[in-house]
């Protein structure tokens, strides 16, 4: 099993910004942390993140064969990019959304996701630990499909 986990922008400066909001931890431990738990359930995970909605639109695109599903953190995308949603679509894979903060305690604006149209579910408000939620949610619902897709096989 592999997953990608996608991060927008400013989530480099996880641990230096607005930590009243989102923590001291930053990004790095962040997949330090979610490395070590992928590593211990046999899940391959690898890690990007850019400031640039193009270059997260890529990174989705090359998603498409080569990962059995996706954990995306859009950040402020999430509230405007149609193009991210449009991309997440194309790829027809199990996505999860996670946000740190609670995007429904914060401002009018940041409390509509378009992205989670596109996503299986969203996670939001549990701080980093969300990510480890995402994971084992990604592997659970991963885990269904190959079982079902067998059982097809099997019966064919």
């Amino acid at each position: 099993m592999k997953i990608a986990v996608i991060q927008g922008p400013n989530l480099n400066m996880l641990g230096i910004r607005e930590q009243h909001i989102y923590g001291s931890m930053g990004l790095e431990q962040i997949h330090d942390q979610l490395k070590t738990a992928a590593g211990q359930n046999g899940v391959e995970i690898e890690f990007f993140q850019s400031n640039l909605e193009g270059e997260i639109i890529d990174r989705i695109q090359e998603c498409l064969g080569t990962v059995d599903g996706i954990m995306i953190n859009p950040a402020a995308y999430s509230h405007t990019s149609i193009a991210i949603k449009d991309a997440l679509s194309a790829v027809a894979m199990p996505v999860v959304e996670v946000h740190i903060s609670n995007i429904y305690k914060r401002e009018e604006f940041r409390q509509k996701s378009i992205t989670a149209g596109a996503s299986t579910g969203v996670i939001s408000g549990f701080g980093p630990f969300g990510y480890h939620m995402g994971l084992i949610a990604l592997m659970q619902i991963i885990s269904e499909i190959k079982a079902v897709t067998q059982a097809q096989q099997d019966n064919a």
